[in-house]
C-alpha cells in the first residue's frame, strides 16, 4: 500500500527551466516536491543543445546566456529543496485505491505522489542528424549539432545549415566573432523570429536559399569542405569550411505517456486554463501544454507552472488559498 513508500504533494516530470521555476513555486505552496529528469543533469534542451545562446524575450532580463539561465533556476528551485531524480525515464502510470498515483521509472523504480505535473517539453529529445555516413565520422569532431562554446568557433569559416529561430540565433551570435559565416536553408522562409532574421540579413552573415546540405568532403579526421545544392535549379556549390553546425530540428516523442490515457492535440497534452489535463491530479506547464492562445516563450511557461501548482494545491487541499503569498513577503524569502 501507498503508506508503506514517501508520498509527495507534487511530482514534476522533468528538470528543464519549466520544470526548475515550477519546483519553486511549489515550495512557495509548501508542497512536498520531486523532480524527475531524463537526461543526466538539469535544464533541458536549453543545458542540452543551447548553452550559448543568449535568451531576450525574458522580461526584466535584457539578455541572458542559456547556461547561465539554467543555473539561477537551479539555486532558485533549491530554495525548497525539492528531491531530485536524474538520468531515469517516467514509464508506468497507476492510481491506487486511495487516489495515490505511482509512476514507474524505466527500469522499475516507483515514486509516490498524490499530484503529477508534466513539464517535460513535448517529451524526450533526439537531434536529427544529416542522413551520410560521413556525418557519423566526422560528429564531434567539426560537425556539430549544438554550440557548447562560442568560443570554439572564433576566427573560423563556419556553415551552419538550417533555418529555424535557433540555426538564426547562432548566426547572429557567431558573426561578431567567426572568420565568416553562411546560413544554408532549403526555403526562403525562415523559422526564427522577424527582428532576429532581419539581423541575419543585415549583417555579413552570407544566406543561400533555397540551398540543401547535400556532401560532406574531408579527410579522415575533418570536414574540409562541404556541396549545397540549390532546390530548384540544382546548380551545386562547394564551400570550404572549418566548423559545420547542423539544425535540422528534433525528434520528439512522449513516450510512454501517451498509453496514460491524455488527450493528446498536436503532439502535446490538453490543457484547460487552470493547466489541468483530463486526468484527475495531472497537470502540464511548458511546451508540453496544449490549448487555445499558447504562448510557445519561456516567459509563457514561467506563468503556466505556478498556474498548475496552484491546481494541484488545491487539489491536495480544497480549502487553500488560490495562490501563494507575493515572494516579498514568504518568510523563508524575506529571511534570505
Amino acid at each position: 500500500m501507498a503508506e508503506n513508500h514517501e508520498i509527495y504533494d507534487v511530482t514534476i516530470i522533468g528538470g528543464g527551466p519549466i520544470g526548475l521555476f515550477t519546483a519553486f513555486y511549489c515550495g512557495m505552496r509548501e508542497l512536498k516536491t520531486k523532480v524527475i529528469e531524463f537526461l543526466p543533469r538539469l535544464g533541458g534542451k536549453v543545458s542540452l543543445f543551447f548553452p550559448e545562446k543568449i535568451i531576450r524575450d525574458i522580461g526584466g532580463i535584457p539578455g541572458i546566456a542559456g547556461k547561465q539561465l539554467i543555473e539561477q533556476l537551479k539555486e532558485q528551485a533549491a530554495t525548497f529543496d525539492p528531491d531530485i531524480v536524474l538520468n531515469q525515464r517516467v514509464a508506468g502510470f497507476e492510481r491506487l485505491s486511495d487516489g495515490t498515483i505511482v509512476l514507474t521509472g524505466s527500469k522499475g523504480e516507483k515514486h509516490y505522489t498524490r499530484t503529477v505535473i508534466l513539464a517535460c517539453g513535448m517529451g524526450t529529445l533526439e537531434v536529427n542528424e544529416f542522413d551520410s555516413e560521413d556525418a557519423t565520422r566526422y560528429a564531434g569532431k567539426n560537425l556539430h549539432y549544438g554550440v557548447e562554446k562560442l568560443d570554439a568557433f572564433k576566427g573560423k569559416r563556419v556553415v551552419i545549415s538550417g533555418g529555424g529561430d535557433t540555426a538564426v540565433d547562432w548566426a547572429n551570435e557567431l558573426e561578431p566573432i567567426a572568420a565568416s559565416v553562411t546560413v544554408v536553408h532549403r526555403r526562403e522562409e525562415f523559422g526564427g523570429m522577424e527582428s532576429s532574421v532581419t539581423k541575419m540579413k543585415r549583417s555579413a552573415v552570407r544566406v543561400l536559399t533555397p540551398y540543401r546540405l547535400e556532401q560532406l568532403r574531408g579527410d579522415e579526421e575533418r570536414i574540409q569542405s562541404v556541396t549545397v545544392c540549390h532546390t530548384v535549379s540544382g546548380q551545386r556549390e562547394d564551400l570550404e569550411v572549418d566548423e559545420l553546425i547542423i539544425n535540422h530540428g528534433f525528434k520528439i516523442d512522449l513516450g510512454p505517456m501517451k498509453e496514460w490515457g491524455l488527450e493528446i492535440e498536436e503532439g502535446r497534452v490538453k490543457a484547460d486554463r487552470h493547466m489541468r489535463t483530463n486526468l484527475p491530479g495531472v497537470f502540464v506547464a511548458g511546451d508540453a501544454a496544449f490549448y487555445e492562445s499558447k504562448l510557445r516563450l519561456i516567459a509563457g511557461g514561467f506563468t503556466e507552472g505556478p498556474t498548475a501548482v496552484n491546481s494541484a494545491k488545491a487539489y491536495v487541499d480544497p480549502k487553500a488559498e488560490n495562490m501563494a503569498m507575493y515572494s516579498t513577503h514568504h518568510k523563508k524569502l524575506v529571511h534570505k
